[in-house]
């Protein structure tokens, strides 16, 4: 199928009074047109700084991309200059982020910040682009879009301003969606809603998309493959069902253990043990060898490799992919 996002060895480090921080260190992922690629992981595993890089919205100066290739339908990013980005945010690649309360610009009506995202990037007149916006307001599950169009953002709830920026983001229908946990404002039926409105667009315009989430119930439905991130790199990447069906990776287990449905009744929560480590200081060998019960000498010593072991399934643990 026609590859729509490639990231190759992409590194994006912070370069602090503290030291560098590895945040996305060696991560190669791809997604197809049409597809859905769920990326997964806990809070601080790279996950959102990852899809900063591909918009390159990375903050500067300490935030840097390294190394690494970011290609976009074809097109290079890392090397555009920043005029020709501005004309690929929002027409060749959307992103829609994680905070609402905070992305909206408060002194300017929701319409016409939608409005302006599609005139930025075309030659419609302002009534034309009205329609368009009004159409996208009303698609994301907005009532009485029109309405809603002169009202601004502190009128609106935090589920309604994330359906607004998801408006935007779909307005231009890209070829390329970065989903960045883009239900977690939403009640369960409206996040139902907003998954198959992503779903739809993909099936009119063969857009691929990257969805970022902690939820692996929206991952299971809606996902064609998986990729696993802790610590800054890729542990694990499979088609959706090989994944749910025959994890490999300890911390992808720890995951779905970790799911509230898989605790018998009066059982306690699942959890794994400690937390992310820290950027600035990643342990040795492997970086989950301090919270894995599998951990062995040489996952202290050596960092495994991302290996096949099974078709289009690859995982990085020594002791179930490593042999050893």
């Amino acid at each position: 199928m026609e590859e729509v996002l490639r990231l190759e060895d992409l590194r994006t480090y912070f370069f602090t009074d503290e030291g560098v921080a590895r945040a996305v260190d060696g991560v190669s992922l791809s997604a197809a047109k049409g597809s859905t690629l769920g990326l997964v992981g806990e809070s601080g595993c790279g996950k959102s700084i990852t899809a900063l890089s591909i918009m390159r919205l990375v903050p500067p100066p300490q935030g840097r991309i390294v190394d690494g290739r970011i290609v976009v339908a074809g097109r290079e990013l890392r090397s555009l200059p920043e005029v020709e980005m501005r004309d690929v945010r929002g027409r060749l690649a959307s992103m829609i982020f994680q905070e609402p309360m905070t992305s909206l610009n408060p002194v300017f009506t929701i319409g016409s910040q939608v409005m302006e995202a599609v005139r930025v990037h075309t030659v419609m007149g302002r009534r034309e682009a009205r329609e368009i916006a009004v159409e996208y307001l009303a698609k994301v599950g907005i009532p009485g879009a029109r309405q809603r169009m002169s009202q601004y953002p502190h009128q609106l709830s935090g589920g309604m301003k994330q359906r607004v920026m998801i408006a935007m983001a779909l307005c231009l229908r890209p070829a390329l969606l970065i989903a960045d946990e883009p239900t977690t404002a939403l009640d369960v039926t409206i996040q139902a809603g907003i998954l198959k409105l992503i779903k739809e667009m993909q099936q009119e315009t063969g857009a691929a998309v990257l969805l970022i989430t902690h939820d692996l119930g929206v991952i299971a439905e809606v996902a064609d493959e998986v990729a696993v991130m802790y610590a800054g790199k890729i542990v694990e990447h499979a088609s959706c069902e090989s994944l749910f069906y025959s994890f490999r990776h300890p911390y992808t287990e720890g995951l779905f253990k970790s799911l509230p449905g898989r605790t018998a009744r009066g059982e306690r929560l699942y959890t794994i043990a400690g937390a992310v480590p820290s950027a600035l200081a990643f342990p040795t060998g492997c970086r989950f060898h301090t919270r894995c019960p599998l951990a062995i000498p040489i996952c202290i010593d050596e960092e495994p490799p991302l290996v096949a072991v099974g078709p289009g399934h690859r995982a990085a643990c020594w002791v179930r992919a490593g042999g050893a």
